[in-house]
């Protein structure tokens, strides 16, 4: 464990601003109100507006709603056993409760419908009951020995009707590289059990807890770090992927801030979509230069290069008709693609039609009171509204009718 904790901390440092130790210091200065809520100064689609919930949240990643509650998980930075689960009340003044704490880096969390929590830590995720009188004692593994190791340790979920979770297993290194330009064939972590870069289904219904992650079905694999999905009202896993960094270092002659792009997936069950041996729409990476990438399945969309898509659902809301059936997507980067909140429509069939379209923008870092937008996960609210977390700047948002 020490050994993967300082390759963690060894990655984080290369990447300050991804992993959030570069927050910015500044609180939020706010001018006028946002159903509510101190309104934030961020351009936002005709009709909404943000509004600042809550602030000084700690490293805050995973959120989920239980009726008026507000579940927010504080990761409590890249160092293990000191995350925390807060318990937020709109009509109670916001102000975060500690339910539990010395979690081991917990980044997603999932309400289910008999109104328990699952948490995603590092290797395993449990179930919580929030109404038990001690809820650590409630506390059950649900799924155990996922990796925990390497550049991308957490793990994202969703939740479908019929108990199936479908869990997200980040990618090792960033492309398979056993040093600056280099990289293995066939690539070692994508053999492991289970392997890194894919998506597990675990069926939480078909028998005893814990289940072991080494013996769960693969239901897509090939893709580097899925810390983005929804589930499509006719049953589909929409993966939205962190793409691979450095490209340039393999290939000076492309370029790292256009390549390679972000995916956008309606996963075929079985397919496997090519990371590490194949970007965008099937090139081959320039440490793979003729790879066969034909027998590799493309994603469905390509998103902005390093817009680093941490959180999406499907807005099934009635506060926000513009966005009603939209597919709404966090851009948590750093780069200018980043920091903004997306929407990309959808069909009849439930599969995305045009191009997706800002929903809050002009969240870059200015001096004064407006720090760079870092938005994590998002829930619905009973009411229609969503709520957002921040990693960077601590804070819980909720995206309103103006």
């Amino acid at each position: 464990m020490r050994s993967a904790l300082f390759l963690r901390t060894v990655v984080c440092a290369s990447f300050l601003l991804a992993c959030g130790f570069a927050s910015a210091k500044d609180s939020y200065q706010t001018s006028g109100t946002c159903d509510g809520f101190p309104r934030l100064d961020v351009t936002v689609a005709k009709g909404l507006c943000v509004g600042l919930v809550a602030e000084h949240l700690g490293f805050a990643r995973g959120v989920a709603a239980i009726g008026e509650d507000i579940y927010v998980l504080d990761m409590g930075g890249w160092t293990n056993k000191h995350g925390r689960l807060l318990r937020l009340n709109l009509k109670k003044g916001a102000k975060p409760e500690v339910l539990l704490s010395k979690l081991d880096m917990p980044n997603a969390i999932v309400a289910t419908p008999d109104k328990r929590l699952l948490v995603s830590m590092v290797g395993r995720i449990v179930r919580v009951d929030p109404a038990a009188k001690d809820i650590a004692g409630s506390m059950q593994d649900v799924v155990v020995n996922l990796p925990s190791t390497g550049r991308h340790p957490l793990s994202a979920m969703v939740l479908g009707a019929d108990g199936s979770l479908y869990i997200n297993v980040g990618s090792a290194t960033d492309n398979c590289e056993s040093q600056p330009g280099k990289a293995s064939l066939p690539c070692p972590e994508i053999a492991e059990t289970p392997p890194r870069a894919s998506v597990l289904h675990a069926n939480l219904t078909s028998g005893q807890l814990p289940l072991d992650a080494r013996t769960l079905p693969v239901h897509a694999r090939g893709l580097r770090n899925s810390m983005a999905l929804a589930l499509s009202a006719d049953g589909k896993v929409i993966a939205a992927t962190n793409s691979r960094d450095n490209i340039n270092v393999a290939d000076p002659k492309l370029s790292d801030a256009a390549l390679p792009h972000d995916t956008l997936s309606w996963l075929v069950a079985g397919a496997d979509y090519g990371w590490p041996y194949c970007f965008d729409m099937l090139k081959a990476s320039p440490e793979y230069v003729g790879f066969d990438c034909s027998k590799k399945t493309a994603p469905s969309r390509l998103l902005p290069a390093h817009a680093a898509p941490l959180g999406m659902l499907i807005y099934n809301g009635k506060g926000m008709p513009a966005l009603a059936g939209h597919l709404i997507i966090g851009y948590h980067g750093y780069r200018d693609t980043g920091h903004r909140l997306v929407s990309q429509a959808l069909n009849a069939n439930y599969l995305p039609v045009g191009e997706p379209q800002e929903v809050v923008s002009g969240w870059q870092f200015r001096s004064g009171g407006h720090p760079m937008g870092a938005p994590v996960a998002l829930a619905t609210l009973d009411d229609g509204s969503i709520v957002i977390t921040e990693d960077r700047n601590g804070t819980l948002l909720r995206l309103a009718p103006n």
